[in-house]
């Protein structure tokens, strides 16, 4: 018996490993200058859970020596109603994006195309290659939002999946409803269509349409959310996609086992429960991100219009410059180096310290 790679130098692993681009968190906040100091780099919610949702938690812990109900029955039965869809049409994930690489194991591989806006969500390229699917990115608009026309055009004979990240992440630009059926429209129906909504419930624009309401009469149309972000669950990781039956059913086959903790799905459930109080803290946020835009824009920046909860600041060449003094003042954001830089809405405190930098550096 003959081996190709040398004794002694380990397994062999895939080679698209070597170029795989990593996915960087955003930054945990500076620590031990004994000034207070704040991370507005990860969009999450910077409220506590809900006590409810705490105590349900609590309780849950004390079965974690057991394995989680590994079809989420109550939180798919939960999310179904709360939707309007048939349970069947529910599929739960470790976050949006562990749905959304399950959606690509069951679309995409090698020799297939994957359609997105760029720039947008970051782990789209990562579970893209992962795949062994090629990434087709299409150039953001001037404005910061999706160039659909161009999206629609990119579309080949090669092309499984189309994402539409609404809002976008990181520009927080969001597709109107009558562009984004048109869209659909010229989408051939057996490429799949997923709708990114991950930051859905800060969206103000009456005209910014549910992904939910589109899917209903369109097979090739799934639509992904996420407890990560308005719900304040992003320590849990619980996300799920509503797709029709076949979409769905593809996903419960190319999840993880038992992927969606006890703990995850029942703070899930509580959350969904306690929507009103939670999503009033949402409206805090947007109220908090309507200040810190005019305020921005006041100051001379040019603001895209955002309905997520962030903010994005185009920089080029001082993208690295505006992270490390909004960093030097106890704020961290997320810089993407070359294009620009991310920031959360936060404490006020923090989106005060955030505007205090920005008004010495614009």
């Amino acid at each position: 018996m003959t081996h190709d790679n040398p004794a002694g130098s380990g397994p062999r692993l895939r080679g698209v490993l070597d170029t795989l681009p990593a996915y960087k968190p955003g930054r945990p906040a500076a620590a031990g200058s004994g000034a207070p100091s704040y991370k507005l780099s990860s969009n999450e919610n910077p409220y506590p859970p809900l006590p409810g949702v705490l105590e349900k938690v609590a309780s849950a812990a004390a079965s974690f020596n057991r394995y989680p109900d590994m079809s989420c029955g109550e939180l798919t039965a939960e999310l179904a109603e709360r939707f309007g869809v048939p349970p069947e049409h529910v599929a739960t994930g470790t976050g949006s994006v562990g749905v959304a690489q399950s959606l690509l194991q069951a679309t995409s591989g090698p020799g297939d195309e994957v359609v997105y806006a760029w720039r947008s969500f970051e782990a789209y390229p990562i579970i893209t290659q992962i795949s062994g699917a090629t990434s087709v990115q299409v150039p953001l608009l001037p404005d910061e939002g999706h160039d659909l026309d161009a999206m629609a055009a990119a579309i080949t004979e090669r092309t499984r999946l189309v994402f539409v990240c609404n809002p976008n992440n990181p520009t927080g630009t969001a597709v109107r409803r009558d562009a984004l059926v048109r869209f659909l429209d010229r989408v051939p129906s057996d490429v799949l269509v997923v709708l990114d909504e991950a930051y859905k419930e800060f969206v103000r624009d009456p005209e910014i349409p549910d992904g939910i309401e589109l899917y209903r009469d369109r097979p090739n149309v799934a639509v992904l959310r996420t407890f990560s972000k308005a719900y304040g669950l992003a320590g849990l990781r619980v996300g799920f996609a509503v797709a029709h039956e076949p979409v769905a059913e593809a996903l419960r086959k190319t999840a993880v086992p038992f992927g969606v903790s006890q703990l995850a799905q029942d703070a899930a459930v509580a959350s969904l429960r306690s929507e009103d109080a939670l999503l009033e803290r949402v409206d805090a946020l947007v109220v908090e991100r309507t200040r810190v835009v005019d305020a921005l824009r006041a100051q001379g920046w040019t603001v895209p219009e955002t309905q997520a909860n962030f903010v994005w600041l185009r920089l080029g060449a001082r993208t690295l410059e505006f992270a490390a003094a909004c960093g030097a003042a106890g704020v961290t954001v997320r810089p993407f180096d070359g294009e620009g830089c991310r920031v959360t809405i936060g404490e006020k405190e923090a989106n005060d310290l955030f505007l205090d930098v920005a008004s010495r550096l614009v």
